[in-house]
């Protein structure tokens, strides 16, 4: 008891004791806390659900002109809105690659990215590697090395391929792996992916560039 008379006298000498000390730390968080959820609440009027907006979209050499929430995902609009169900719904936050499409010849997350966003760009998806009916060369290559188990990771690995020898035509294995290293497999089929994707450079360069 000694203990803490002494401990309060001690405290208040520098001007205030540890309950009070306590007490304005608390009570100063909190107002700080207020202060910053006022400046949130007035910095940005948010979208009220169903409000749409028109967006045209070019996706596989095709202009598609429709209306869209704002915080639809380019997945969303590519899936239930046209149809096109190659690119799949995988984790949905950007970590494993099922939804991989081209965005003016880039590999990007379609769940990842806003259908606004992709106005103006050049789009393309899985359906957009075929040659009408006929399978694409990364296709082709993909069913040479057997690249897939389950498959359902399949359609994003190939447009990534599709993406990485885009931009470099003879890609080494390491930059193979580097540049599939966004893409996941739960079955782990990477080294025959991986010799899908060396196959396919070999047959586009074979083959002028093509699909």
């Amino acid at each position: 008891m000694k203990h803490k008379e002494e401990e309060k006298e001690h405290d208040s000498r520098h001007g205030v004791t540890r309950r009070e000390f306590f007490t304005l730390v608390g009570a100063g968080t909190a107002g700080a806390a207020a202060v910053g959820m006022e400046k949130s609440e007035h910095a940005a009027e948010p979208v009220e659900r169903g409000e749409m907006t028109r967006v045209n979209l070019l996706i596989n050499e095709r202009r598609h002109s429709l209306m869209v929430e704002p915080r639809w995902s380019l997945l969303y609009v590519i899936r239930e809105k046209l149809g096109l169900t190659g690119t799949k719904v995988g984790c949905e936050r950007g970590e494993c690659g099922a939804c991989t499409v081209l965005i003016d010849g880039l590999p990007r997350y379609a769940c990842m990215t806003l259908a606004v966003e992709a106005e103006g760009s050049r789009i393309t998806t899985l359906e957009g590697l075929m040659d009408g009916e006929e399978t694409g060369l990364v296709q082709q290559a993909f069913m040479e090395h057997d690249a897939f188990q389950c498959g359902y990771c399949t359609p994003g690995q190939i447009v990534a391929v599709e993406g990485l020898l885009r931009a470099n035509p003879h890609p080494s294995l390491e930059e193979i792996r580097t540049g599939l290293s966004g893409n996941l497999c739960r079955c782990g089929a990477y080294a025959h992916i991986f010799k899908a994707a060396d196959r396919a450079a070999e047959l586009k360069g074979t083959r002028g560039g093509g699909r």
